[in-house]
């Protein structure tokens, strides 16, 4: 059965229904832990560094955009644990799956209508296609 799930989270508010299945999941397994990350987009981090104070500040702004989920899942005494990475969302994430041999992928999806995904493509689309894993894309 699925003893580790990954939830790749960006403080959404699609990032906080994957975590209520997610949760779903872990309570009904013994021994389940979730493993949350957060990956600071390379496209992105250049603004945020220019509009924080410090790495301080960017780090605090990070773990608060967490902080909902992360109560989430302690609210059910489940055990996890919260990785901060670096990089661009798809490829990092399908990256620490795959590394990490994780048994399923818990994702939410933006709800991009078939223009935006074929134009911009999809995080969630592109995780689904690459882990070695079952993935759960949450809407």
């Amino acid at each position: 059965m699925y003893k580790r799930l990954l939830l790749a989270v960006d403080g959404s508010e699609n990032s906080l229904r994957a975590t209520d299945e997610a949760v779903k999941i872990a309570s009904l397994i013994s021994d389940c832990r979730i493993e949350i990350i957060y990956v600071a987009d390379y496209s992105k981090s250049k603004n945020e560094i220019l509009h924080s104070q410090g790495k301080e500040e960017l780090e605090y702004t990070r773990r608060k955009k967490l902080s909902p989920i992360e109560e989430k899942v302690k609210s059910k005494n489940i055990e996890y644990k919260i990785e901060i990475l670096h990089g661009y969302p798809g490829p990092t994430i399908i990256e620490y799956a795959n590394k990490e041999k994780v048994d399923m992928v818990v994702i939410g999806s933006r709800g991009l209508n078939s223009l935006q995904e074929m134009v911009l493509g999809s995080v969630s689309h592109k995780v689904m296609k690459r882990v070695n894993c079952p993935a759960l894309i949450v809407k």
